[in-house]
């Protein structure tokens, strides 16, 4: 017995996160999900690599955490993606109105008890995304520091 699953194709396309290096990338959302749980409820983000091109089509898959520690990273990912402010300024998040938001992410792993892990360890605006070299963006993406 044969079984169709519309966009199942797409999942063979779709590189895995682990293949893409450690490195700075500009990227569009293409999917957002909240996640609940108890101690830890996040959103899980799909980004398109837009550049460097030889990346362009790769997939970043990670979670951006909502505990009240991890707000303000929630928070840099939607200021920096231009997401609109009257909606940060009432606290809310519109999941709709992320999809296609462009920026710039710094991504790196970690292993953590055999488990490979994606961080997202800095934003910046699309409009900071240099024509050079990904390399000058480390000094326009500084990490803050945690708040407690």
């Amino acid at each position: 017995m044969t079984h169709r699953f519309q966009g199942l194709s797409q999942t063979a396309q779709a590189v895995p996160t682990s293949e893409l290096r450690d490195g700075i990338y500009l990227v569009r959302v293409d999917k957002v999900q909240y996640r609940w749980h108890v101690r830890k409820p996040c959103y899980l983000l799909r980004l398109s690599v837009l550049e460097p091109y030889a990346f362009a089509g790769q997939v970043i898959s990670g979670r951006l955490y909502c505990t009240t520690k991890a707000l303000w990273k929630l928070g840099w990912f939607l200021r920096d993606f231009g997401y609109d402010v009257e909606r940060l300024g009432r606290d809310e998040v519109d999941e709709k109105a992320i999809v296609g938001l462009r920026g710039v992410t710094k991504i790196t792993h970690t292993v953590i008890h055999g488990a490979l892990l994606l961080n997202f360890d800095g934003f910046a605006p699309a409009s900071q995304w240099p024509e050079q070299s990904p390399a000058t963006l480390s000094s326009i993406m500084p990490v803050p520091e945690a708040r407690p």
